[in-house]
């Protein structure tokens, strides 16, 4: 059974810097597009980054490039988000996703397993 477990969400100011990390279990996960996806209250679910099998292949949705880096260790099974710069437009839950594919997957039809998210919030 596939689990993907986010950690790392929290409580930051404007400008200050959170690490995401997502833990999968139950996949071979080298095999696997991963990407982070967040979601706001009333606002539809957004990629916010993606990343291919080896990490050699990244996409970055506009409003955070520069600012975010996704990355992963295929040896510890875990994909990262570091989100530095941090506005408050970024608050949101956010959620990994995983799908068995060599591609790099963006769309967020095209993933079939899910994080349950976690919370980021960035005060003014």
């Amino acid at each position: 059974q596939v689990q993907l477990t986010e950690s790392g969400g929290g409580l930051v100011q404007a400008g200050g810097s959170l690490r995401l990390s997502c833990a999968a279990s139950g996949v071979t996960f080298s095999t696997y597009a991963m990407a982070w996806f967040r979601q706001a209250p009333g606002t539809e679910r957004e990629v916010v980054a993606a990343i291919n099998w080896s990490g050699g292949n990244t996409y970055y949705a506009g409003s955070i490039k520069g600012r975010f880096t996704i990355s992963r260790d295929n040896a510890k099974n875990t994909v990262y988000l570091q989100m530095n710069s941090l506005k408050p437009e970024d608050t949101a839950v956010y959620l990994c996703a995983a799908k068995r594919t060599l591609e790099l997957i963006t769309s967020r039809y095209q993933y079939n397993y899910w994080g349950q998210g976690t919370q980021v919030t960035v005060s003014s």
